[in-house]
């Protein structure tokens, strides 16, 4: 199509989205109130009006509609690169965070908005999102691509390292392989992040099964009009690029067995625990020269699109301490 008829397609589906009489061809997503779960919406529009699926975190390469209508006017789906930038600043060094489990750097919107600091703050993108490439399937091999990327934006330490859930392991093992190369590691935060149940001790994972068990009924009992204390949600069918990106994902994570680090974690653990244990010091402690955790409002997913305030302050002070070493 050529981009005048883009832009005729694309419009009325911004302001249907963004709730709003009229959109200029140039004006920002982000500054007309979008946000992470817009952008979900909008993408899915997108791809029936146009047949094109693309992730969602294309909205931070084209941001307006002008800017988003040609790159649906090209011929090929455009390549995602590793890195996203999703706060600007001018503090060093950058801070590097990194999704969960089939996620991307989206997630992390309305937590980003919160912290408080100075230095830029770049999402880490799992090659193949653009559905280009086949996803990878060992936490190594996914450090190694991000730290590829990551060193060329910053050579050297000290790195400013996040990740939630599956990205703490990310996290983790990249900071093992910068270590390994005589670099430092100014922070490594890990969220609400654990190892495989494989590599749980037998204590562990009977409480862990106990509860999942527990969870399992109390959903069978809310189906069948029962009350029941814990509360489910419907779980909305991912696609299938989402699909094969959790398959990977999966895989990636029942086959990393973390290795001892020789540095401090600072650990942040949900307050509700579900499908995860609920004490990560007795998971953790031994695998760490310094393990310290703290507790945020929330479950696993809770903790960041409903409690993301609470997890941001965390965040900020961690970064503001680690900038004074």
């Amino acid at each position: 199509m050529p981009t005048s008829t883009m832009v005729e397609v694309l419009t009325p589906i911004w302001q249907r989205v963004l709730q709003l009489s009229a959109v200029g061809v140039d004006d920002n997503f982000f500054d007309l109130g979008g946000d992470s779960a817009l952008a979900l919406e909008l993408f899915h529009e997108v791809a029936l009006a146009c047949g094109r699926e693309l992730p969602p975190v294309v909205i931070y390469h084209a941001p307006t509609i002008s800017a988003l209508a040609a790159l649906l006017e090209q011929p090929t789906s455009p390549r995602i690169p590793p890195l996203v930038q999703l706060k600007a600043g001018s503090g060093e060094p950058p801070v590097f965070i990194a999704h969960g489990l089939g996620g991307s750097a989206m997630d992390f919107f309305q937590i980003v908005k919160h912290i408080r600091t100075a230095n830029a703050i770049y999402g880490m993108q799992a090659k193949g999102i653009d559905g280009l490439e086949a996803p990878l399937d060992r936490i190594e091999d996914m450090a190694r691509y991000s730290l590829e990327a990551v060193q060329q934006l910053q050579p050297h330490g000290p790195y400013f390292l996040i990740g939630f859930s599956l990205g703490g392991l990310l996290t983790l093992e990249m900071a093992q392989q910068l270590i390994a190369q005589g670099e430092k590691i100014g922070l490594l935060a890990m969220l609400d992040s654990y190892p495989h149940l494989n590599y749980l001790s037998l204590g562990q994972r009977t409480c862990l099964a106990t509860r999942v068990a527990w969870r399992w009924v109390a959903s069978r009992l809310q189906w069948l009009g029962v009350s029941a204390p814990y509360r489910t949600t419907v779980e909305v069918p991912p696609s299938p690029a989402l699909q094969r990106f959790r398959d990977g994902d999966r895989l990636a994570l029942e086959h990393y067995r973390p290795r001892f680090y020789p540095e401090k974690i600072n650990f942040v653990r949900a307050a509700i625990p579900t499908d995860f244990p609920a004490n990560p010091t007795a998971v953790w402690s031994g695998l760490a020269h310094r393990f310290e955790v703290e507790t945020v409002p929330g479950d696993h997913l809770g903790i960041m699109t409903a409690h993301y305030e609470a997890l941001a302050s965390v965040l900020s002070r961690y970064l503001q301490e680690a900038s004074l070493k």
